[in-house]
């Protein structure tokens, strides 16, 4: 299963959680309404009548599923959210396969809108009007020049520099995340005694696969150093970058065969692209 097949289970998993949810939190409220709708219009509950206690007890039932009825709602709400928000999210994770491209095409929108608004504060400096600017019409040029200058505006120019300084630390932080994507995906596995660990690049994950399971000794070794074990991967594993690497290097039972560090076999697999690349 792909990353985003596993996107779009998640999100179904959420909705059936609801679902399921709703129809509890329905069977509920119609029960307790059952119950409430059977005393009499109006009756009042007799305090020195022999049925008090068992009159109270079943109103106290009815009333208990209508509030458990609504809990239930809320859990339901919860549930639906989480679908909604996972299906809305636009964040990039390093688990995409696809990040790069995504990190990329999204560094050229922001590169494009920079370039945008230094050409437009220039046009703006030199003619005082946006009218004329290439792709802005004259009606929404009138109205940048009227913003500009109201009695509310400090800003002299149509994009502030504040915007521009903003927009410039999204494209930092873009390429940065890309350089450091581009790197990890350079990454190689090796064999140890009794497994290997393999630099999964399409989930990005430095995934650890033993022969037989790790005694309670070891899986304690595995989650200091931060690896968590994974169901569905039949692995134990974490984020796959540096820090991924120098937390392997500090487990004595997954050292590479060849008696070398990770860190060492990385830096090896690194010069061997770079030298068949040239």
């Amino acid at each position: 299963m792909d990353y985003e097949e596993k996107r779009q289970a998640r999100i179904g998993r959420y909705l059936e959680r609801a679902e399921t949810l709703e129809a509890e939190s329905d069977a509920l409220f119609d029960a307790g309404s059952q119950m409430l709708n059977a005393i009499p219009l109006g009756q009042p509950m007799l305090t020195d009548h022999h049925s008090y206690k068992s009159d109270r007890a079943y109103r106290t039932r009815a009333v208990g599923k209508i509030d458990k009825s609504m809990e239930v709602r809320e859990k339901a709400e919860y549930y639906r959210k989480k679908a909604e928000a996972a299906q809305n999210n636009t964040a990039i994770y390093a688990g995409d396969p696809a990040a790069l491209d995504k990190l990329k095409e999204k560094l050229e929108k922001h590169e494009a809108a920079q370039d945008h608004m230094k050409k437009a504060n220039a046009y703006y400096r030199k003619h005082g009007t946006m009218r004329g600017f290439e792709g802005i019409s004259d009606d929404k040029a009138e109205q940048i020049d009227q913003a500009i200058k109201s009695d509310y505006s400090w800003a002299q120019v149509p994009y502030p520099a504040y915007k521009l300084s903003n927009n410039n630390a999204e494209i930092r932080r873009l390429r940065k995340r890309i350089d450091s994507l581009e790197q990890n995906m350079g990454f190689v596995g090796w064999k140890f005694e009794g497994g290997k660990a393999v630099a999964n690049t399409e989930l990005m994950r430095l995934q650890l696969l033993f022969e037989e399971k790790p005694d309670e000794d070891k899986r304690t070794v595995l989650k200091q150093n931060g690896f968590r074990w994974a169901p569905s991967e039949g692995a134990w594993q974490r984020q796959l970058n540096n820090n991924a690497i120098y937390a392997a290097g500090r487990i004595d039972f997954i050292r590479p065969l060849s008696g070398e560090r990770p860190s060492q076999i990385q830096a090896q697999a690194i010069r061997k692209s770079r030298t068949e690349s040239r």
